[in-house]
């Protein structure tokens, strides 16, 4: 393919190349590149004037001095226009002036970044060009036959279809419905009489070769045909959809051709793109009579795959278009199967800007059908109601399993990680994992766990009884005992718990370490549990954790517990900044707090113990022990040398742990004689 091109646009310099490359290689390189993004880097884009969502960007021109934003890009149809020097083009003549290159270097240059191969020169390119022009005309022919078809008594059944689906003359003209005859060789026979070739026929996939020596013979027989037009408005395939309910196949498309790539087309492109520029929504449906319904009642920016699921290349092509396409899929299993399949193949292709949405239609229902039950607005709300990229990931991994247990837990984690880390663009990976830690944390949190009266943990391992509201019973000792000890260890436990959070969030960079303590974290103080959620959905964005918990509990308030004696006594909070003894402030006080957790199990157990064979010696004896707890370990008076260290590794208050096993031990061998 022979190309002129001529640089000037004011310059002094002319620089003109002749060069031949395959057919089609241009064009692929202008679908894959974003003249805004070529040209952004070599202009400031007025923002006042710019609209990015369309493509429609204004800078001050880069060819002559100006103040004014006379230079106009339209990112949809790859060109450039300045109103003031009247320099235009497209991407690569952009690069060939702003870096003083010739074409081919320019070539190089976008194909490098649009990881293209520059092919070797081909000097058949012109002799290949001419072909597809030829080809272009023959299926043009191709499309008025079928076109005339449709009107003839041969197509009265089709016609009917067409009539009970909806389909109105304007709509039939307008998208070029055809029919082709029920015939072995009725295209051909036309063809032949136009003077075209048997040669270009089949190069054209209008017909195939007879295995049994015949003449060729139509591919399309007995259908509805449905021209395919590329970007350019050429007509270089066709769909046909049968007429006989037992035919193999309900949908046929052109085979490919020098000229079709099904991979790397759309239906109905050419018209969705010029709606999409007028601030319609790219809907990208899943068949022809889709397309064609959706364009009739209104959402002319739609457009379908070619009889094939969404390809990387038809993303790229979407996003030349629209930069947040909206997919619209059946709601049913498979158009679920079919989204999570775009999903994959879009999450390397992610850029900033450019991203995916998803619209379920209701379960057994297309948009065809849904236009026909309930009309243009129930459409409208599917695709208002459309989904992120992520929500449908986060849908897809958790969709029908349980995550009851620490490891399916682990593995959801983990396949999340696999998903994310297929981004290339770091920061958008952030974000999605952000965005990860949000819904991971609704759906493990959604639900508050239920107060036990500070007993919770349940050693017991039974199920407890439904709480009921008896008539008030006079307190045994036992009883007072208890509450006096849950009373004096919720104080404590709040104490610990907000060294811990202003330990965290003094001192950000340790919070991963300690994720997953802080999310076994059960808070007594409703603030706390609030700061403990605003902590661990900034793990990974430290920066923001202020402000956030500001947000959870109010400015004030944070001040206010910041600034209690008794964190201002902590030493890792009097000298702030020092790591390591935050980390090990943090570690110390969240062991005492698991350690009191599991004295709190341990007691529960006893008492239900007693409750099953009552003995007042040791009822007595426990109640003693449980104001000994109440009163021991004041976090500011707890000396080390008082504690052992327990199987979990925590710290545990030697005397408490020595009258605990007493006491449960004799429960124990009580039991036994019962």
């Amino acid at each position: 393919m022979s190309r002129r091109v001529t640089l000037g646009f004011g310059a002094s310099r002319r620089d003109t190349v002749t060069m031949s490359l395959p057919p089609g290689f241009l064009d692929e390189l202008r679908t894959r590149t974003s003249l805004t993004q070529v040209v952004g880097r070599k202009v400031m884009w007025d923002n006042r004037k710019s609209n990015q969502g369309k493509g429609d960007m204004w800078a001050p021109c880069p060819f002559h001095h100006e103040k004014t934003a006379s230079f106009h890009v339209d990112d949809r149809k790859g060109f450039y226009y300045c109103f003031g020097c009247q320099a235009k083009g497209d991407a690569i003549k952009f690069v060939c002036y702003t870096e003083n290159v010739g074409f081919m270097e320019a070539v190089e240059i976008l194909a490098a970044e649009a990881g293209m191969e520059v092919p070797k020169l081909d000097p058949r390119a012109q002799q290949k060009a001419d072909r597809n022009t030829q080809l272009a005309e023959v299926m043009e022919v191709a499309v008025a036959f079928y076109r005339l078809q449709l009107q003839r008594g041969v197509a009265a059944d089709a016609r009917a279809y067409l009539d009970r689906r909806g389909l109105k003359p304007d709509a039939l003209d307008r998208f070029e419905i055809g029919f082709a005859p029920d015939g072995w060789e009725a295209l051909r026979t036309h063809l032949e009489s136009k003077g075209v070739d048997i040669a270009l026929m089949r190069e054209a996939g209008l017909v195939k070769d007879s295995a049994k020596g015949r003449k060729p013979y139509d591919v399309f027989r007995n259908r509805i045909m449905f021209p395919i037009r590329d970007g350019r408005g050429r007509a270089i395939a066709f769909g046909g959809r049968a007429m006989d309910p037992n035919d193999n196949a309900k949908y046929l498309n052109s085979p490919e051709t020098a000229l079709f790539d099904k991979s790397r087309n759309l239906y109905n492109l050419r018209a969705a793109r010029e709606a999409a520029g007028k601030g319609q929504t790219l809907v990208v449906a899943e068949g022809y009579m889709d397309v064609i319904a959706l364009s009739e009642a209104g959402f002319e920016a739609a457009v379908a795959p070619l009889g094939t699921a969404v390809t990387e290349p038809q993303i790229q092509l979407m996003w030349r278009v629209s930069d947040e396409p909206v997919i619209a899929l059946d709601g049913d299993t498979a158009g679920l199967r079919a989204a999570a399949r775009v999903i994959d193949l879009a999450l390397p292709l992610l850029e900033a800007g450019k991203g995916l949405r998803f619209a379920l239609m209701p379960e057994g229902k297309d948009p065809d059908d849904l236009l026909r039950a309930e009309g243009p607005q129930a459409v409208a709300k599917v695709l208002e109601a459309a989904r992120s990229m992520v929500s449908v990931l986060w849908e897809r991994e958790i969709a029908g399993r349980d995550f009851d247990s620490p490891e399916r837990r682990a593995a959801l984690d983990k396949a999340l990680r696999a998903r994310i880390a297929a981004i290339k663009d770091p920061s958008l990976r952030h974000h999605y994992g952000q965005a990860i830690k949000e819904l991971r944390w609704e759906l493990f949190r959604a639900k508050p766990k239920p107060r036990d009266g500070g007993f919770g943990g349940g050693g017991g391992g039974g199920a407890r009884k439904p709480w009921r509201r008896d008539a008030p019973q006079p307190a045994t000792p036992l009883a007072k005992a208890s509450l006096l000890a849950s009373a004096n260890e919720d104080t404590e436990t709040r104490l610990r718990e907000a060294v811990v959070l202003a330990t965290v969030l003094t001192t950000p960079e340790i919070a991963a370490e300690f994720e997953t303590r802080l999310e076994a974290l059960d808070c007594v103080d409703p603030d706390h549990a609030a700061l403990r959620d605003a902590i661990l959905r900034c793990i990974g964005n430290e920066g923001a954790m202020r402000a956030r918990c500001e947000d959870a509990i109010g400015a004030e308030a944070l001040e206010t517990m910041l600034a209690s004696r008794h964190l201002t006594i902590v030493p890792c909070l009097r000298r702030p900044g020092d790591a390591d003894l935050a980390r090990l402030t943090v570690a110390e006080v969240l062991a005492k707090l698991e350690a009191a957790r599991g004295w709190r199990a341990e007691m529960a157990e006893a008492e239900e113990d007693l409750e099953r064979h009552p003995d007042e010696a040791l009822t007595w004896r426990l109640a003693q022990a449980a104001q000994a707890r109440a009163h021991a370990g004041r976090l500011d008076e707890e000396d080390d040398a008082d504690f052992e260290i327990g199987p979990n590794g925590a710290h545990v208050d030697r005397t408490e742990r020595s009258a605990l096993d007493s006491l449960l031990a004799q429960i124990r061998f009580d039991k036994g004689r019962h």
